[in-house]
């Protein structure tokens, strides 16, 4: 959502809004909208008139068991495993801040906790982001499926003449840290290892309770 200047840094909460395609243009447009309406009609200096806490939240490239969305690095590699092809990767230096969809969701949980106590304090925006280490490659996650899989191999199929993507995207999460006390608890390889175990397991145990020994494994971390 973040206008992209592939900068080496991360892009910090008040950084403008923006992107070059329309996909990333729409998350732009989204959070511009949010924060118009805030201003318009629900400032935090009168909440004791209007009762509303608006805050807006801003994550990675999330990946986790269970996604089956189209054009993503996570479900492409799985589909392609399963039916025994090659992974086609279209950007393998494309860098992307990859996370555990449960590192996200533990930072919202958190920011609307500290909204219900204190309503008038956290009205804003908010990024929730994974460690600088797990700020890599889509080839090398690809890569990490593969080994955590077990087989598979990856295809080059970058072109010169493909669509514009975004080469280097990474979120800066101090805030969260400072001011909520967030900090996401996996690495990389825990993302992975955690990720591609629900895959492997979901046609043969119960996926609601493979899903809440995930939990139980993310909350040891």
């Amino acid at each position: 959502m973040y206008e992209n200047r592939e900068q080496i840094w991360g892009y910090r909460e008040n950084e403008p809004m923006g992107g070059y395609d329309p996909y990333s243009s729409s998350k732009g447009a989204a959070e511009i909208a949010i924060a118009s309406w805030r201003r318009s009609f629900f400032q935090p200096g009168a909440y004791e008139k209007h009762g509303k806490s608006i805050a807006s939240v801003r994550a990675g490239n999330v990946i986790g068991g269970g996604d089956w969305a189209l054009d993503r690095i996570i479900p492409d590699c799985i589909k392609a495993l399963e039916a025994g092809k090659p992974i086609e990767i279209r950007s393998p230096k494309a860098i992307r801040p990859w996370q555990h969809v449960l590192e996200p969701l533990s930072g919202y949980m958190l920011l609307a906790q500290k909204m219900w106590n204190e309503p008038v304090k956290y009205c804003e925006g908010w990024n929730f982001g994974p460690k600088a280490e797990s700020i890599t490659n889509v080839w090398d996650v690809a890569s990490m499926v593969i080994e955590n899989y077990g087989s598979g191999e990856l295809k080059d199929l970058s072109a010169p003449d493909a669509l514009h993507e975004a080469k280097l995207l990474m979120l800066d999460i101090s805030k969260a840290k400072f001011q909520l006390g967030w900090e996401p608890r996996m690495n990389i390889l825990q993302c992975i290892a955690l990720t591609v175990d629900w895959y492997k397991k979901y046609k043969v145990e119960n996926v609601y309770q493979l899903c809440v020994e995930h939990l139980e494994r993310y909350l040891k971390q």
